[in-house]
């Protein structure tokens, strides 16, 4: 797949699974909304800093993202390490009307923060291949801002409706 396929991939899945190992040592996956990217390297979730899985990457930040089309036989799994992100450019960025029924104290709640994914590699995989990812494609936007990928999608195919 090229970059251009695998970007494409990330920003319209909409939501994406976590793998990581839990305080006993069991592996867990954990299904989260996922729409702000960095291009293919870079990626935030918000959610509760007092979750298992929360806490379980404080102690082991090392961790997956995988991002997958099931109709189009389509996945990418980039390996890496999840930072806590609690200051208040990621909280402003991720916050949507309506959070404040899960953060009563609102974007300021001290159980409201941003998980920010950070690849170091990366395979994917269709019904007509598989291959690894280079530090070209991880890295290409590194310097760059991040985006609602979901957004611009739906923006570029003029259903500006579909964005949640």
């Amino acid at each position: 797949m090229t970059r251009e396929e695998l970007l494409h991939l990330v920003n319209r899945s909409l939501f994406a699974a976590i793998g990581y190992t839990d305080a006993q040592g069991r592996q867990n996956i954990r299904r989260v909304y996922c729409v702000w990217h960095k291009g293919l390297g870079r990626h935030l979730i918000s959610t509760n800093f007092g979750s298992c899985h929360v806490q379980s990457l404080i102690r082991q930040g090392n961790a997956c993202l995988y991002f997958s089309d099931d109709a189009a036989f389509e996945g990418l799994c980039l390996y890496g390490r999840f930072e806590i992100r609690t200051e208040r450019f990621y909280r402003e960025l991720l916050w949507n009307a309506g959070d404040e029924k899960y953060y009563p104290q609102g974007m300021n709640d001290p159980d409201y923060c941003v998980l920010e994914f950070l690849a170091d590699s990366g395979r994917y995989y269709r019904f007509d291949g598989k291959g690894d990812l280079t530090d070209e494609m991880l890295n290409a936007d590194a310097d760059s801002r991040y985006e609602n990928g979901y957004a611009s999608l739906a923006d570029a195919e003029g259903d500006s409706d579909a964005v949640p």
